[in-house]
């Protein structure tokens, strides 16, 4: 197939651009100015998902688009950026991809649109209503929710429209940090304390296969979520221990169900006032008091798709930021500390 993908210079969409270009389809990626660093094999089209023009001169002859393009951001004061970009930004690039005659769309969202609990015991399949007053808590994922409403709405007879949700994306070549972060503060212990909620995640390479598997098999007008495994923040912190050599934080945060109720800003009153200071940003401690956990049994029956080892996730998400550069060697940082 001849493919546009946007959001071609992300971390998931680095990855499906060499996966579909390793298949042998033609890739088209949109991107806002013409670069080196991405696949030689992929032919650049400058263009953006605000402007639709550049979108539909980008996919003319294209038989379909992959819609990766967005923005991870967890500051509150990005919710208007946030929601132009991926509301608006969904809307106008999927009916410019119509207007040049794509029939098939397989949409990146998130598996944050539904799978988010109070409940420890509770596991999110696509069939579950989405919690919006939890989600509304959050800019990111609001605007995930609006976005991928937005693009499923759109589905019709003549112009298919699939969303695969992955969680936590981790793995190799997250140049901008965008997902791997909190990788890196527990790399360099930075984060002091083990939040109470618990997390899911999935390897990023995985992740671009099942937007490729969706595009070839997804039932038009569904969703799939996508995640390899559900942990605790303290089960996970531990297998980044053991991965990485460095120690997971010695205290943990009792959970508060009432923090997690009143948002981040009574949170942060309240943690002030018992004299507790904030061990991680406040809207990721709020997000942190809550259960990510997802089934991800319809993407494998349907889709076929299959996740790797978590473990070698893990171990490639430190092995790569440690190679880049991004995080010190804890023997080089101590000897820093010495001089």
């Amino acid at each position: 197939m001849r493919v546009l993908v946007t959001g071609g210079t992300g971390f998931l969409g680095r990855h499906l651009l060499n996966l579909l270009a390793n298949q042998g389809d033609e890739v088209v990626a949109l991107v806002r100015k013409k670069t080196h660093d991405v696949d030689s094999r992929v032919r650049q089209a400058e263009g953006d998902i605000l402007d639709g023009p550049s979108v539909e001169a980008a996919a003319r002859g294209c038989d379909a688009l992959y819609h990766c393009a967005g923005r991870v951001s967890r500051r509150t004061e990005d919710a208007e950026m946030l929601y132009k970009l991926h509301v608006e930004g969904t809307k106008t690039t999927l009916g410019a991809a119509k207007k040049a005659g794509i029939k098939r769309v397989v949409v990146a969202s998130t598996s944050g649109t539904i799978a988010v609990s109070e409940n420890p015991d509770f596991i999110a399949t696509e069939s579950f209503t989405p919690p919006l007053a939890t989600i509304a808590r959050w800019p990111y994922y609001r605007s995930k929710y609006f976005a991928e409403s937005a693009a499923l709405d759109m589905n019709a007879a003549d112009f298919e429209v699939i969303s695969v949700n992955p969680t936590l994306l981790l793995g190799p070549g997250d140049v901008n940090g965008s997902s791997t972060e909190d990788v890196r503060l527990f790399l360099e212990k930075k984060i002091p304390a083990t939040p109470a909620g618990g997390l899911s995640y999935v390897d990023v390479r995985d992740a671009a296969e099942a937007m490729r598997l969706a595009m070839l098999k997804g039932k038009p007008g569904e969703k799939y979520l996508i995640g390899s495994c559900n942990l605790t923040l303290s089960e996970f912190f531990g297998r980044l221990s053991r991965v990485s050599g460095i120690p997971a934080p010695k205290f943990t945060v009792p959970r508060a169900p009432v923090i997690a109720r009143v948002g981040v800003e009574v949170a942060e009153k309240i943690m002030s006032r018992i004299g507790m200071a904030m061990p991680i940003d406040a809207v990721s401690f709020d997000m942190a008091q809550f259960y990510w956990y997802l089934d991800a049994t319809k993407a494998e029956t349907e889709l076929g798709w299959t996740s790797r080892d978590p473990l070698e996730t893990l171990y490639d998400t430190v092995e790569d930021l440690r190679a880049r550069g991004i995080v010190w060697p804890e023997t080089f940082a101590e000897n820093e500390a010495s001089i």
